[in-house]
Formats: C-alpha cells, structure tokens, sequence
C-alpha cells in the first residue's frame, strides 16, 4: 500500500510541473528558451508545449496515478481491466527509461542541459516509475 501511495503521489506532482509548464511556469529555466534546453531539448526557435499538450500530458500522468492507487481499493467488476492498463503504463515507463540509454533516440539533445538531465534524472524516474509499477502488480 505504502508503494501504491509514493508511485501515485510521484505521477500526481508529475502532472502537477506539466501543468505548471503549460500555464508559463519556467522552472528548471529561466525563461521560455532555457526551460526548453532544460526538458525538451531543443533550442533553435522550439517553444514551450502551450496548456494544451500540457494539459494532455498532465492528465494521463493523473490518470496513471489513479490507476496506481486502485490497487489499495480495486473496484471489483473493472480489475482485470485494471491490471492490464497498469501493465501498459509500466511498458510505456520502462520504454522511456530504457530509451535513455539508446545512444540514437535522443542524440538530437546532445550538448543541451536535457541531455545530462535525462541522463541522471528523467530515465532513472522512469525506470523507477516501472520498477515500482511492476512491484505493485506482482
């Protein structure tokens, strides 16, 4: 239960910062530019994602954290469905972290603060994300 409530609470603050980005927040930046190198990647002329794509990306984080913490109270008639949507939200976690660490997929951020990032905290959350899904189904 203890692990159900720290991955939900992590995939909640998660949606949290992106809609803090999507509504003109600049953290771990200074400005739209810098916020960019920071998470995206890309610098020459890319903008922040607008409220809408955040938005989006905020709300399937939520929805991953409720689906995390039905395994405290699962309601019984949709388990089977929901142990199968946790075991794609563990593929799609373990899939970004593991894609870290293909040198190919992200050599477009080579050189920016995203790359070092994501290196050392973006692909380890994931794959923590999923290690910690994975236990929860188990």
């Amino acid at each position: 239960m203890l692990l159900a409530l720290l991955v939900a609470g992590i995939l909640f603050l998660l949606a949290a910062i992106h809609l803090y980005w999507g509504s003109g927040g600049r953290w771990p930046g200074h400005d739209e530019a810098s916020m960019v190198e920071h998470v995206v990647g890309r610098t020459r002329g890319m903008k922040a994602p607008g409220l809408l794509a955040s938005a989006a990306v905020a709300l399937a984080l939520a929805t991953g954290g409720g689906l995390v913490l039905a395994t405290i109270f699962p309601p019984p008639p949709f388990e089977s469905w929901l142990q199968t949507a946790r075991w794609i939200l563990f593929a799609v976690f373990a899939g970004r972290g593991v894609a870290t660490y293909v040198p190919s997929v992200f050599r477009y951020a080579e050189g920016t603060p995203f790359s070092r990032l994501n290196r050392r905290a973006y692909g380890p959350l994931c794959l923590a994300i999923a290690l910690g899904i994975c236990a929860i189904q188990l």
